[in-house]
This record gives C-alpha cells, structure tokens and sequence, in this order.
C-alpha cells in the first residue's frame, strides 16, 4: 500500500468515530465563538485560541481572565484545576502512542477529552495504520472545534442566541460516547469500577471538587486490575 493511500485510508476510517463529535463541538464551538464576541472580542481570537489553545471549558474560562487583571501565577493555577485530567489521559496513552514519531507531537498538542476516548478503545480495522488512524481523530476532533468558533465568531455580531443550558451538549455527547463503548464490550468491569468512583467521589468532595480525586482512584484501581482485567478480555487495556 502506497503511503498516500494508507493516508486516505485512515482518513477514511477515522471519520465516522468522529461524527458525534462533530454535532457536539460544532454547537457548542459556535457559543464559544459567539461568547466571545459578545465579550468584546474579535473573531480572530475565537479562530486563534481555539486553534493554538483548543483547551474546550478553559477556552470559556480564559475569557475571563483576559477581561480582568493578570494575575499570571492564578491563570496557571486556575488552567491546572481545569485540566488536571489530562495528566491521567497521558499516563493512560503513553504505550498508544508510543513509536508515532513526529505524529505523537500533534497527538499531545490535541489530546482533549473526545479524542482520548475514541483513540484509546478504539477497534482500528484491519489494514488501516494505528498512528495516522489516531492522528485523523485528534485533527477532526481539533478542526471541528477551530470551525465552530470561527462561524459563532463571525456571525456573532449579528446572530443572538439564548445560550443557557448549551453546556449540556458535552455532558449528552459523553453519555454517548460511554454508550457506545458500553454496548462494544462483552465485560463491563472497567466501566463500572469508573462510575462507581466517580459517584463515590462525588458523594465525599462535592460537585465542585470530584474530578482529580475519581481520576487518581480510577488511574489507582485500573492499574491495580490491569492484569486481571486483561485476563477478562477487558478492552481498555490492549
């Protein structure tokens, strides 16, 4: 197979993995855009800081932090809070990504929360290359944001919308995601012994503060199991 074909042919098997994902960013990419103008923004720096940043729910955040004071060790700060996941997802795609070459810097740069589920259980067919099939659903994943807010951006000035409750569209896209994941796996021990820490947490810290104290008991117990759970056939650690 000749190496553009090989390309295209990722391209090809990637995309449809993507298509929820697409619906999901796109409206919620086109709020951001239009947040940002009505905030007293640009279109450009919607287009630029979903394209160089493509950091979702710290993007909303960062508007205000750039409306405000710089206070730069509390930007740092608040960014870590708010992404302190990702940390978990790299430990978690450390051997997916491991011999990609120069692809795994892209990989890094654009690992977000959608990209990491579809990569990481992902069932890449037979044929198709694992790097560039994990590189076209982090580019999609990362272009369908940068479009979003690039049309909320522009046409923001002249659009209005009602935005309350449009943050849902990521909580719904999450629970489609899981439940399809759920519906490929014959065992489903990973999946509950991550519900059932995530409600544990949420039950001992509060909404505000369950995120980092589930993904370490998840990232604990998981790699505790993970001999067990490969015996069992579970997918997430192939």
């Amino acid at each position: 197979m000749t190496n553009k074909r090989m390309i295209f042919t990722a391209f090809c098997a990637s995309f449809p993995s993507t298509v929820p994902i697409l619906a999901g960013f796109l409206f919620l990419g086109i709020a951001y855009g239009i947040f940002m103008n009505v905030s007293g923004f640009h279109a450009g720096y919607a287009i630029a800081m979903s394209l160089l940043i493509f950091a979702g729910s710290m993007e909303f955040v960062a508007v205000n932090l750039m409306l405000g004071a710089f206070h730069p060790m509390g930007a740092l700060m608040l960014t870590l809070m708010v992404n302190a996941r990702h940390l978990f997802y790299g430990i978690s795609m450390l051997e997916n990504y491991r011999g990609l070459g120069i692809k795994k810097l892209y990989l890094i740069f654009g690992l977000c929360d959608e990209s990491f589920s579809i990569n990481l259980t992902a069932v890449i067919p037979q044929g198709v290359d694992r790097g560039w099939y994990m590189f076209f659903v982090t580019l999609l994943n990362h272009m369908y944001w940068v479009f979003g807010a690039a049309v909320g951006g522009i046409f923001g000035s002249v659009v209005r919308m009602n935005m309350e409750g449009l943050e849902f569209v990521m909580t719904a896209l999450f629970v489609v995601i899981f439940l399809e994941q759920w519906m490929k796996e014959t065992r489903h021990t990973s999946a509950l012994l991550g519900v059932g820490l995530s409600l544990l947490s949420l039950i001992v810290f509060g909404s505000s503060g369950f995120i980092l104290p589930a993904m370490t008991g998840i990232l604990l117990v998981l790699s505790l199991l993970r001999k067990q759970l490969e015996r069992l056939g579970e997918p997430e650690w192939k």
